[in-house]
């Protein structure tokens, strides 16, 4: 099966105990290697400069991509991390995204900032039958310091096979909390809802929510945390057509990226750990009716 993935690759700079670590990521990457370490095929559509470290990792892995080599430098986050919490300050940003029309079983749209236009955002939503969405990058906006804050958008949300938000996007998106936010998503064309805050994970389908809660671990390095989730739940979904086991192994896939204490993309897991993770989430499931 195959996959697509829409977002930059980026170069992030970490922060962390006062020490700087210069790592290559965004979800392009997080996203396309745990798909990979998943027996997925990927289409990559992204875009990254001369100055992106890891192009012959891509070639190797054999992620496909299509003329992804930008004359401007690769997207850059500074990422000033402090526990769950973190500030984040755009330094460099590469080249808009163009459409690409390729069909694949399941895509995943995750931009980190305005680099797939809202005109592309809705041809992109024609390539696929499933389409995951990790809203991020259309919220974001810049002060005068490059540090990002949240907007609302005026994005289109029809289409959208499940989306993936955190505490202060979908009230971002909503200008509600909780489960009123999560109704109001799926009210707006959205099949599933997954919300996530801080250790619990809580997916919405049709009018009950399933939530399952991560370990309270001590955090290392969270970046590309969330795009090891959606990568492993859109892979799962694929696969196995069951929304309860892609929700576990996405959350075993969170907990075994948090567990290994790695930075980068070294923290993503083999398939094996995310598959023992998940088949403890199934048996300790909740759910309740809204």
């Amino acid at each position: 099966m195959k996959i697509g993935i829409a977002s930059h690759c980026t170069i992030d700079s970490i922060v962390l105990d006062d020490l700087q670590y210069d790592v290559p990521g965004g979800p392009a990457c997080y996203c396309a290697f745990t798909a990979k370490n998943l027996k997925f095929d990927v289409e990559l559509y992204t875009k990254y400069g001369h100055d992106f470290p890891l192009s012959q990792e891509l070639e190797n892995f054999k992620i496909l991509t299509e003329q992804p080599i930008s004359e401007k430098k690769t997207t850059r986050f500074k990422i000033l991390l402090d526990g769950s919490s973190r500030r984040l300050f755009i330094e460099e940003k590469c080249q808009n995204i163009d459409f690409v029309d390729n069909y694949t079983d399941g895509l995943i749209i995750s931009p980190v900032f305005d680099e797939i236009s809202l005109d592309t955002f809705s041809k992109f939503k024609n390539n696929s039958d499933f389409i995951m969405l990790d809203p991020q990058g259309f919220l974001r906006r810049k002060t005068k310091d490059n540090e990002i804050f949240l907007e609302n958008p005026a994005i289109d949300l029809s289409g959208i096979s499940v989306i993936k938000t955190n505490y202060d996007e979908i009230q971002t998106l909503t200008g509600e909390v909780g489960d009123d936010a999560m109704k109001l998503l799926q009210h707006r064309g959205i099949e599933n809802v997954i919300l996530t805050d801080k250790q619990e994970i809580s997916l919405l389908v049709k009018d009950k929510i399933y939530s399952i809660n991560l370990p309270n671990l001590r955090l290392y390095d969270t970046t590309g945390i969330g795009d090891i989730f959606c990568s492993t739940f859109c892979c799962t979904m694929l696969k196995e057509k069951d929304f309860l086991w892609a929700l576990c192994f996405a959350g075993g896939a969170a907990q075994a990226a948090i567990e290994n204490k790695k930075f980068g993309l070294e923290k993503i897991p083999q398939k094996a750990l995310i598959e023992n993770n998940g088949s403890y989430f199934y048996n300790m499931v909740k759910f309740r009716t809204i």
